[in-house]
Formats: structure tokens, sequence, C-alpha cells
């Protein structure tokens, strides 16, 4: 199967690191807005001019989109899906059903096969949510990030006038998650689950109250959680916030028997070293899920609910029956 990048930045490069593990899959190359000369990729995959994509459109089965989700992705993904069959990693829980209804026009006008929010929350998440929902269908369902950068919400703030560079860690409120680990059934609000932690390099005489303001009132993204932010240099920043770790948890506290008598807890949890590399991890085994999808007529926009768990994997159905299930 043939992919292509389009968008070179820690999730393209996390991308790219992920197709040395999948033998079936060949990088095409990454395709990026800046100078090709400029770029180096990790892997000496050629670089392209996003200019050149449309004469590369018979060569590429799936074209993942490494951009971000405050900006970018809203315009890029239907925009493309008119003449790729595309994935991304849209992570604005708020705003999926608006962005699937516009993806989804352009790929049915087209005769393509999209893949929306696709990665670890929405992606891999979302599927605990609905595996543990089917299963334990009286109950509550309570979702962890952290301790962790989060790429979209540093994305968001890094597109603040005045800001150089930014790092935001989302971090678990411990008392609610051992509540919740208890079979304590809480109800919590969005600001009672997690901080928002968020460490600043600002343009040499910014006006920091106005970047402060503007993080700490961001809707979807700070607005209804309890957040702190730090100005700091860009040697600290470098120094001490260059790793991309993340991770989480999905819990699901539910009952059952005649009187509800018996109580259950599922619980899914990821720590990852490298949040871009493990996210264009998940997007390439999606790649092949929607490569196989297109070939048998399947198209239009698809979440992760779409995909039969068995078009991810390499394995063949006899492999998966013998070894996995």
């Amino acid at each position: 199967m043939n992919i292509a990048i389009y968008g070179y930045g820690n999730l393209g490069r996390g991308v790219e690191a992920a197709v040395k593990y999948n033998p079936d899959m060949t990088l095409v190359g990454v395709f990026t807005r800046r100078s090709p000369e400029s770029v180096q990729t990790l892997t000496g995959a050629p670089v392209y001019h996003i200019g050149e994509l449309l004469s590369f459109k018979d060569r590429i089965d799936v074209l993942i989109i490494c951009g971000g989700s405050a900006t970018d992705l809203p315009e890029m993904t239907p925009t493309l899906a008119r003449d790729f069959n595309v994935i991304d990693s849209f992570d604005t829980h708020a705003k999926i059903p608006e962005h699937f209804a516009r993806v989804d026009s352009a790929a049915r006008e087209s005769g393509t096969t999209a893949l929306i929010s696709s990665g670890w929350d929405p992606g891999l998440f979302s599927i605990a949510r609905l595996y543990a929902g089917a299963v334990l269908p009286s109950g509550n369902d309570y979702t962890f990030w952290g301790r962790g950068i989060s790429q979209g919400h540093s994305d968001a703030i890094r597109r603040i006038a005045g800001v150089v560079d930014a790092r935001q860690y989302t971090v678990p409120k411990e008392d609610a998650l051992a509540s919740v680990r208890a079979g304590e059934n809480p109800t919590l609000t969005t600001r009672q689950k997690h901080l928002r932690e968020c460490y600043v390099v600002a343009e040499e005489g910014a006006d920091l109250e106005r970047i402060e303001r503007e993080i700490k009132e961001m809707p979807n993204y700070f607005a209804d959680y309890d957040t702190t932010v730090a100005f700091i240099s860009a040697e600290e920043l470098k120094a001490n916030h260059r790793g991309m770790p993340h991770g989480g948890s999905v819990i699901r506290s539910g009952i059952s028997g005649i009187s509800g008598e018996h109580s259950h807890t599922v619980e899914f949890s990821l720590r990852l070293d490298s949040n871009p590399e493990f996210t264009g991890s998940m997007l390439v085994a999606c790649a092949r899920a929607i490569g196989r999808m297109h070939s048998r007529g399947e198209v239009g926009c698809k979440t992760v609910f779409d995909i039969p768990p068995a078009d991810l994997s390499a394995k063949s159905p006899e492999e998966l029956r013998a070894h996995l299930l």
C-alpha cells in the first residue's frame, strides 16, 4: 500500500517512523508547505512541495494529513478528500460532528474514503469507551489524560500572536482518579478531573497578560479547566520540556445482577514515551484499514467505530484466528 504524508512536524515524523514497522506499506513521499530543500526526513524519504501533490494522485493509496486541529485540519481534510483517500487526527471533540459532515460531503461527492479523528483519543480511547459501555450498559464512563504533553493544545497556544513556542501538560487530579478506581462513581466536572499546565516562550516585548488571558479563555481547549501559564526562556523549554510523553486511562464502572448487586470496573490505559510516534503508529494502521475499505467500494467519511478490527492488522484472517482470538 502506497501512503504519503501531508505536513512534516512532530506527527509527520511519527508517521514516517511507523512505516518501517509495517512491511506492507511504502512511503511515497512527504509533502510540505516549506521549501523541500529545507526539509531533511528521518529515513531519507523524498520531500515535495504541496503544489506537486495532485501529480501523485494515481500513486497514493492513502494520504495521512499531519496538521493541527485548531486551524489546519478543518480546511485541509475536506479539501484533500476531494482527490485522495485521507486520514486525519482531528481531536477537538466538540467539533467532531461538524468536521465529519464537511469531510463526508466532500468524500461522497468524489468517491473517496476518509477517516477523521484517528489517534489514541479520539481513536483507541473511543473504541474502549464503546466496548466497555456496550458490555456494561448501566454505568459511568471516565477518561483521564496525562500526565503528558498534548500536541493539539500546544499547537493551539503557538497560534497565539506573540508566542514563539509552547508546551502544554494535561495532568489528572489524583483525588478524582482514585475515587473512580475505587468504584465510587463520582459525578465530576471537567474542571474537577484535570489541570492544564502551560509553559510558554513569548516574543521579546510581547504582552504577557494578553497571551495568558487568551490561553485561559480559549474555548474547547482551556476555558473549562484550571489552567496555569508559566513564561520561560527558549533554553529552559529545550532543556526541561524536550520530550513528548503522554498517556491516560479510560475507566468504565458498571453493575450487573438482577438488583445491580455486583459491580465491575473496566480500565484501558496507555503510557507513552512519545505521543507523536504512537499517534503516527495508529494512523498508519488506520491507513491500511481505509485502503482496504476503499477497495471494497466503501466511500464517504468514517470514524474508528466504522473500521472492522481485522482491517487494522497486517495479519491474515487465518493468522488472527489462530493467534489472537
